[in-house]
């Protein structure tokens, strides 16, 4: 664990089941998480990453490897030790309940003198901007309310490290984007490291200050949002992570690729054999018909307000997204014949 770490996951594995019918859902996972970052698991569901944050909390325990917190060993620890706190995606408040006694219950457990609890239930209802609505009940506040709610609830412990688990799934599209930006603030704010989990691509890239992205129980990629966009390592990562063009390949020596359709390309490279080329819609270019690395066919153009949105059918077959802002771009016509160029320094090679 490096000074700069607050959580440090060592070779965890967890599975569920015994015997034949064990699933294993966590294998060999490692991360360091530093003090004071916004981290966030993202992955589709089953990946692991909600088992991983239990782990973390201690509402699970790990088959094998080590999970420290600020350097003490916790892996054995029960939640209750842990210098964690949970925001779940139900928000779990005591519907009987004022805001304030929601809050303050975690601090009257603790048994703090009265006055401390006043102290800190003001200050986290302060943080979350909610101290007019201290003396109502969850049945009376918004969804976006009820989620601040448990927001101050976690944080009125001072805890090393929240846990946040798709706390922002059930509000809606509008509501979910604005407490994104909310959940950034507060976390700049409370000076303290956030663990994320998300299934949500853009809301990861939007809140994060690094991203690891999750498959099949293990971590990926772990990365900046821009290095995992613009610099995915894996065939995986790239798909999942927003939209993308995946374009088979043969690597030929002298950093040469050639292209299905005989098209070819001097890229860097260390690779041999077959490989996998990813571009997204946005790094390509619309060339004349004839000219270009691929030929293709419009079949289909979107207009998404900043931008226009085209399908395009290549000559061998495939599928091919291209985006342009509609600042500098028409709409092309409804089965004309095109060309793309794919820029070098755009293209990355895949080989997994």
């Amino acid at each position: 664990m490096t000074d700069s770490s607050v959580v440090s996951i060592t070779a965890v594995s967890k599975s569920f089941g015994r015997g034949t019918a064990a699933i294993r859902v966590l294998e060999d996972v490692s991360v360091e998480i530093g003090r004071r970052e916004f981290f966030t698991l993202l992955g589709p569901s089953g990946c692991g990453k909600t088992t991983l944050l239990r782990l973390i909390a201690g509402f699970e325990t790990a088959d094998q490897g080590r999970i420290a917190i600020e350097g003490q060993d916790v892996t054995q620890t029960p939640p209750y030790h842990r210098p964690v706190n949970t925001v779940f995606q139900s928000y779990a408040l005591f519907p009987h309940l004022t805001v304030e006694q929601n809050v303050g219950f975690a601090l009257e457990e603790q048994r703090l003198p009265a006055d401390k609890i006043r102290t800190r239930v003001g200050e986290a209802l302060e943080m979350v901007r909610m101290q007019s609505f201290a003396r109502r009940r969850p049945a009376e506040l918004s969804g976006g309310q009820q989620q601040r709610v448990a927001l101050a609830r976690a944080l009125a412990p001072r805890p090393k490290v929240l846990l946040l688990d798709e706390p922002l799934s059930a509000l809606d599209l509008k509501l979910r984007k604005e407490m994104q930006i909310e959940l950034k603030l507060l976390q700049a704010e409370a000076g303290i490291t956030f663990l994320f989990v998300t299934h949500d691509q853009e809301e990861a890239l939007t809140l994060s200050d690094r991203v690891a992205v999750m498959q099949g129980g293990r971590i990926l990629q772990i990365g900046a949002p821009h290095d995992i966009y613009e610099a995915p390592t894996h065939r995986f990562v790239a798909d999942f992570i927003g939209d993308i063009n995946l374009i088979e390949a043969e690597a030929l020596p002298g950093n040469t690729l050639q292209l299905a359709g005989g098209a070819t390309l001097s890229v860097p490279h260390d690779a041999r054999g077959k490989v996998t080329l990813a571009i997204r819609p946005e790094r390509a270019r619309i060339a004349a018909a004839g000219a270009g690395h691929l030929q293709a066919r419009v079949v289909h153009t979107a207009y998404l307000g900043t931008a226009l949105l085209h399908k395009l059918a290549l000559a061998d077959g495939g599928t091919f997204l291209l985006r342009q802002s509609n600042l500098d771009a028409s709409p092309l016509a409804m089965g004309s014949s095109v060309g793309v160029s794919l820029p070098a320094e755009n293209l990355r090679v895949l080989v997994q």
